[in-house]
């Protein structure tokens, strides 16, 4: 799903996300000491503003130079499709986990 965004708030969303994607990307290669409260904060901001956009068309460049962004781009993209594939050819099983989430 992508948002519509001002050019402003995207400048602004690019820049958090390259500040996140870049200290996960210097713990990642043990550049610096990892801080498991704020590495997992970093990420799951990351998530959260890759979640937004089109990551290819918003990021190009910060997807072709982190790794990090490009391995959120490409969880977030394999869970879409298995969301979609769950609805579409496995309803009951569908209708069941929305059950299962409920609860």
């Amino acid at each position: 799903m992508s948002y519509s965004f001002t050019r402003d708030s995207l400048a602004a969303l690019e820049v958090t996300a390259r500040t996140a994607a870049a200290y996960l990307d210097a713990c990642d290669t043990g550049l610096v000491r990892r801080d498991p409260s704020y590495y997992l904060a970093c990420g799951n901001l990351l998530v959260k503003i890759l979640s937004l956009v089109n990551v290819q068309e918003s990021f190009p460049s910060l997807l072709e130079r982190s790794p990090a962004v490009l391995s959120i781009t490409e969880s977030i993209q394999i869970g879409r499709r298995l969301e979609l594939d769950t609805r579409l050819f496995y309803p009951e099983l569908a209708a069941l986990l929305n059950r299962a989430a409920r609860l």
